[in-house]
């Protein structure tokens, strides 16, 4: 038996969605390696957030808490994470694969000497995990040897945790070598928008290629977006082309998406894409050509031109929500 810590990743004072799918995550492979469940805060000014985290059924939250933790940065958080697994011996290290857990979660298995296993979609009874392969084409089942072990899940692939019990806090300040952590924060340059976040919305229209420019996105496609009150998604090649900046993109290079409607506006369904939105709950396709892979996956297509089918979908929304 061995405990699995959560890492608890926080914005602008509070959890986002992906956070709530790491606890979930952890439940279930606390379950699966027989231990119990904890969660780490890490940051400054932390107190709400580790008492939030403890609501959601962690048997102990590990509150770190200090000015150096305001903001990410990959070696001091690696250094103090390493020194808490390693001084409350947890087996199993669970994290979301958002760009932080991206970017931690390797960081933290090499300073651990740690099996690693990335992008994971579920936990066996067994204890082996599951992860996609080539695009989500084949799935592995993975069994790591050793601990403790590192484990990154799919933001899409476990539900997220309700408020159901009261667990613990505890405040604690494992050593770290501060000689040895160079990175500094200099900035942050966020894009902020009046529209839902694009991993947490309930509906998603995307553009491809097929809207030709990025000034087509602004006149086509985002009165459609607005009157839905959706998160507006882009394919890589439409970010690549320069349309939309790269944090619209959606896929297996971009973001993963599972909201409950999926618009997909002038989009082939390149399998690169589908791996990043495939999840969702209704895919609806637009693409004047009817071979486009991305009907292969859509629950409703639409075989149009979507310069007249666009606008006629955005009145046809307004007139019922007059």
């Amino acid at each position: 038996m061995g405990d699995v810590l959560v890492f608890a990743e926080h914005q602008h004072g509070a959890f986002p969605k992906t956070t709530l799918v790491a606890f979930g995550a952890g439940k279930a492979a606390a379950a699966a390696f027989g231990g119990t469940c904890r969660a780490v805060v890490v940051g400054s000014g932390t107190d709400a957030l580790a008492a939030e985290a403890a609501a959601y059924g962690m048997e102990t939250v590990f509150q770190v808490d200090a000015r150096r933790f305001e903001h990410y940065l990959a070696d001091a958080h690696t250094a103090v994470l390493a020194a808490l697994i390693k001084d409350k011996g947890i087996d199993t290290f669970v994290i979301t694969a958002t760009a932080i857990g991206k970017d931690l979660a390797p960081r933290l298995a090499a300073r651990l000497g740690a099996p690693f296993a990335a992008d994971i979609s579920g936990i066996n009874d067994d204890g082996t995990v599951v992860r996609a392969m080539y695009a989500g084409n084949v799935f592995a089942t993975v069994k790591l040897e050793g601990t403790p072990r590192v484990i990154s899940v799919r933001a899409t692939a476990f539900e997220p945790a309700a408020k159901d019990g009261s667990g613990a806090v505890e405040k604690v300040a494992p050593a770290v070598d501060e000689g040895a952590l160079t990175m500094k924060f200099e900035g942050l340059e966020e894009v902020t928008s009046d529209r839902p976040v694009l991993t947490e919305a309930r509906i998603v229209v995307s553009g491809g290629r097929g809207l030709k420019n990025g000034e087509n996105f602004k006149t086509v496609l985002e009165p459609l977006v607005d009157a839905l009150g959706a998160a507006m998604g882009a394919s890589r090649a439409a970010v690549d082309a320069g349309f939309v900046p790269n944090d619209l993109q959606v896929g297996q290079t971009g973001k993963v998406v599972a909201p409950e409607l999926y618009i997909a506006v002038g989009l082939s369904g390149a399998i690169q894409h589908l791996a990043g939105m495939k999840d969702s709950k209704v895919i609806v396709a637009i693409n004047k050509d009817e071979e486009a892979p991305i009907f292969q996956v859509a629950d409703y297509g639409l075989v149009a031109d979507l310069f007249k089918a666009v606008p006629e979908m955005k009145d046809a929304v307004d007139k019922l929500k007059s």
